[in-house]
């Protein structure tokens, strides 16, 4: 059964997956409202997404206890992509002391005075746990692509700025190489929106006034770039998939399509590494044994337990109090 499982896991997110060298064009190979032939319906999903989020709990656990794998998901998306609801859906089963999200802002004056990756590494999870970068990385080659002038405020050398995008994909990939060589396996999402789609959730955060506050003029200002975006988008994914961390284009129009989606390369991650409970040797098994006989005689039924201790303490206090 949990071989059936693992295998419909698979076949689900294969179409997904950016293949190594594929030349991508979002607007060619990737239809942000496509749907499973298998899941429909967004009852089916529902059904669903409870599965991967209980799978998900069970192999967190196994990945703590082992403390030799970390995971790292990096999500990416446009404005109103979806990141923020899909990490709650995906991680609300999960122990919240095993998954960090680092979310990146505009770069600090002290972060800009390291190179563009320090401060994303100093954000990685440790082994055992899930860390989620709700945009990460490869906001240096898509933001600051989009705003050079973001790359002016890096401070670089002239000569580093030749051919700079090209550099900075082979500086990424071999980072990442690093991070899973070390057991920190790197699996990438990008939530891929359609521009009518945002354009309707925009207009949702201007009219329900309980979401105004989700609305920066500023989003509709970056929605101007959508052709440089996409651009962006296209080289970043030809060139950033690999066989070590692999990119995911999820479609995101239907958000509950998204989460599932989302959970299920999770969870794929998660099955390709099996973390293990530990086993105890011979010695830690009659160490335990020796450990429960001794708690065991300290049981109320032995006649000196610390519950009616504690009953006999009370009656003398109340006794001296009368």
């Amino acid at each position: 059964m949990a071989d059936e499982r693992t295998r419909r896991i698979s076949e689900f997110i294969e179409p997904l997956r950016v293949r190594p060298g594929r030349s991508v064009r979002l607007d060619r190979d990737f239809d942000p409202r496509q749907r499973s032939k298998t899941v429909r319906r967004k009852k089916e999903g529902r059904e669903l997404l409870q599965t991967g989020i209980a799978m998900l709990a069970d192999y967190q656990a196994r990945l703590a206890a082992q403390d030799t794998y970390g995971v790292l998901m990096c999500l990416q998306a446009l404005d109103a992509g979806g990141k923020d609801g899909t990490i709650r859906h995906v991680m609300s089963g999960v122990n919240p002391q095993g998954v960090h999200v680092a979310g990146f802002k505009v770069p600090s004056a002290e972060e800009l005075d390291h190179d563009y990756l320090w401060r994303y590494a100093a954000r990685l999870p440790a082994r055992g746990d899930i860390g989620i970068f709700n945009r990460s990385h490869y906001e240096e080659v898509l933001v600051v692509r989009v705003h050079p002038e973001l790359l002016d405020r890096q401070k670089l050398p002239t000569e580093s700025r030749k051919k700079i995008w090209h550099r900075r994909y082979r500086e990424i990939n071999d980072w990442e190489r690093y991070l899973v060589d070390n057991g920190f396996r790197v699996v990438k999402v990008f939530l891929n929106l359609s521009y009518e789609e945002q354009r309707q959730r925009f207009l949702k955060r201007i009219d329900v006034p309980d979401r105004n506050w989700k609305f920066s003029a500023a989003d509709v200002k970056e929605r101007r770039r959508w052709k440089d975006y996409q651009h962006a988008f296209n080289e970043m994914l030809s060139e950033t998939s690999t066989p070590w961390a692999p990119w995911y284009v999820v479609p995101a129009d239907r958000k509950w399509f998204a989460r599932i989606c989302t959970a299920a390369i999770l969870v794929h991650t998660l099955i390709e590494i099996d973390p293990q409970f530990p086993t105890v040797d011979a010695a830690a098994l009659q160490r335990l044994a020796e450990a429960r006989t001794e708690l065991a005689t300290q049981g109320p039924e032995a006649g000196n337990g610390s519950r009616n201790h504690g009953k006999r303490a009370g009656h003398h206090h109340r006794a001296a109090t009368v």
